[in-house]
């Protein structure tokens, strides 16, 4: 039996299941046994060369987006609205067949745009290049699932189902629970948080399930089985998502309406050109692109390049604006001073710890080389060799 033939037989098992206390260890194990084979899925063929053919294209610009949706929701046409780059479009399905880039020029930044072919159900386990397609996309920064407004909303659990099965985590954060595996000592259970979902017992039998029987566990909110498994797992990627519904101008203003009022939701459309700012403002904002400004000593700052920071890439700390710069450039930094809406008062004198926000001017004031001799009336202007034996003799004098 192959593994995909598990999981399914695994599914239906869960399906029969009644939820109740008497079975919840019992489901809680067979959500751990689908999570590993789900993960032996993602893993290459044992003895394979490599990792056969993708598309996946060099990283470019200050962040980048992927497009993922079903095939004929209007992502080609989003590209080129939005780049200017050529995408093939037709009124056919599956007219994308690779990876097309485009850059945005927003906000004095460059964001690279994805459009990736339409992914179906049943992607996760391979069909129509769908691991392909989610793989480069877990390479991005964050994903725009397209929609069409005039279909139903079942689209949309089915994409986040298929992305929740190879590990994306769309619009959550890491849940807060400590795990580490020990040599010794068993598994030590622990909660700063009273446990509503899961107990001690349960948490013990997906561990060994796992065969992992020496750990230290701590929750420090109230998670659930599926929280404790892909806190185990460690392989999740938690990913911002905004859902783009597209072709508003073939339904009624109460349904636009109610689809612009959803959380983390855009409605547009290509074919009038409809919210295309809207959707540029609410991509900055989801991404949290920081640009600092550099002002050279005893000049005006230079307002043309700016220096794009982000906590997803590295950090925005003064640290990190120093190392974007050059590595060597944090042992030389006596202190900075910073204006803008992270500053308190014009201009701040700041360590390499200050937090920078966005828009903010910044200049580096460098250490001075220590000078060895004393200064004014102290410092020596002799030329005179260190040592006696080492002084040239005069020449005798000539009587």
């Amino acid at each position: 039996m192959g593994i995909i033939e598990k999981i399914r037989e695994i599914e239906a098992e869960m399906a029969r299941t009644q939820k109740n206390k008497a079975t919840e260890y019992h489901l809680g194990q067979l959500k751990a046994k689908i999570a590993k084979l789900r993960t032996q899925l993602l893993e290459p063929p044992k003895g394979s060369s490599g990792g056969g053919e993708g598309f996946e294209v060099t990283k470019f610009g200050h962040g980048r987006v992927a497009l993922i949706g079903f095939p004929s929701v209007g992502k080609s046409t989003l590209l080129t609205m939005l780049t200017g780059t050529h995408s093939e479009a037709a009124s056919y399905e599956f007219t994308t067949l690779t990876c097309i880039p485009g850059i945005i020029h927003y906000n004095d930044t460059k964001i690279q745009l994805l459009d990736l072919p339409g992914i179906i159900e049943g992607a996760s386990e391979g069909k129509g290049r769908g691991r392909q397609v989610i793989a480069v996309a877990k390479s991005s920064d964050i994903v725009l699932m397209v929609l069409d407004a005039s279909k139903s909303e079942g689209h949309r659990q089915i994409l986040t189902k298929e992305l929740e099965a190879v590990g994306l985590r769309l619009n959550k954060r890491p849940p807060q629970i400590y795990f580490k595996k020990k040599k010794t000592g068993g598994i030590s259970f622990n909660s700063t948080h009273p446990l509503t979902h899961v107990d001690e017992k349960l948490c013990y039998q997906i561990l060994h399930e796992y065969k992992i029987h020496n750990a230290e566990l701590l929750f420090r909110e109230d998670a659930t089985v599926d929280d404790l498994i892909d806190v185990i797992e460690g392989n999740r990627k938690y990913m911002k998502c905004i859902y783009v519904y597209n072709k508003i101008d073939v339904i009624g203003i109460d349904d636009v309406d109610k689809l612009a009022r959803q959380p983390n939701s855009v409605v547009i459309s290509c074919n009038l050109k409809l919210n295309f700012d809207r959707l540029l403002a609410k991509m900055w904002e989801e991404m949290g692109l920081v640009r600092v400004y550099t002002k050279p000593q005893g000049q005006q700052p230079d307002f043309g390049d700016p220096v794009v920071l982000s906590a997803d890439r590295g950090g925005c700390t003064v640290e990190d604006f120093c190392n974007h710069i050059h590595r060597s450039l944090v042992k030389d930094v006596k202190y900075v001073l910073a204006w803008g809406t992270s500053a308190r008062h014009y201009p701040q004198h700041c360590g390499l710890s200050h937090v920078l926000q966005d828009e903010d001017v910044v200049q580096i004031v460098k250490k001075k080389e220590k000078e060895e001799e004393g200064r004014g009336r102290f410092k020596s202007h002799s030329t005179a060799p260190a040592r006696i034996s080492d002084r040239v003799k005069k020449a005798p004098l000539k009587t």
